[in-house]
């Protein structure tokens, strides 16, 4: 029996799920403006465990959604998912941010799908797929205008996705759709993708695993008043 325990942290959406042979098990999760997922993370993580009438010892890897997205989401599921893997011996396997989200917006109609993590101020981490979910141009920061996408999407349909397309639909002029409801990635969806990389044995070093933080962390400096 291969259980897998999912941690997606890098958006506002704190969500942990769980699966067995590749099957999903169950999910608990929540999406809050403060990022709360140092209180909360653990706490979902124990509750899913009890649901399922599971303990940590009967984990065979944990599977983390490694980036791009926020830094102290990214750090607070990675340090989680690294502990626990030292702790019960078991593989880290990890899975990028923008594939997870994109995994409910695969269609069986052509075309690209865009998924867009909000970053700063007009500017998304975001990537290119085809409709059944292969990758066509991999992760980079865009910062929005009228004609973004253009070189790769040019006149064929899209689709649009994620908190960061809110701000792409108020400035482009591509023929796209937009999935309003489909803001943040969920644990759920990483469920066959990890299982997929389970079999492969395709796991990560857990000395040197890190977020996939796409930029510099950067802060904004204090605006001091007189």
């Amino acid at each position: 029996m291969t259980v897998i325990l999912h941690l997606e942290t890098a958006t506002k959406n704190c969500s942990v799920s769980l699966s067995v042979d590749g099957s999903w098990v169950g999910t608990v999760e929540n999406a809050t403006e403060n990022y709360s997922h140092s209180e909360k993370l653990h706490l979902f993580i124990d509750q899913l465990l009890k649901e399922a009438q599971l303990s940590p010892q009967q984990l065979s890897a944990i599977a983390i959604s490694k980036g791009p997205g926020s830094y102290t989401g990214l750090r607070i599921g990675v340090a989680a998912a690294k502990g626990m893997c030292y702790a019960l011996d078991i593989p880290l396997i990890a899975l990028d941010t923008l594939q997870i989200l994109t995994q409910r917006a695969i269609t069986e109609k052509p075309m690209y799908l865009i998924p867009m993590l909000d970053a700063r101020r007009m500017e998304v981490y975001t990537a290119i797929y085809d409709n059944k979910g292969v990758l066509v141009k991999p992760t980079w920061a865009e910062v929005l205008e009228e004609h973004s996408f253009f070189s790769t999407v040019k006149n064929q349909p899209c689709t649009v996705f994620g908190e960061g397309a809110n701000k792409f639909v108020r400035e482009s002029k591509l023929n796209f759709i937009h999935l309003e409801a489909l803001q943040f990635p969920s644990s759920k969806d990483m469920v066959s993708l990890a299982f997929d990389k389970f079999k492969k044995e395709a796991f990560e070093s857990l000395a040197y695993f890190e977020p996939y933080y796409l930029k510099e962390f950067m802060t904004t400096p204090p605006n001091h008043k007189n």
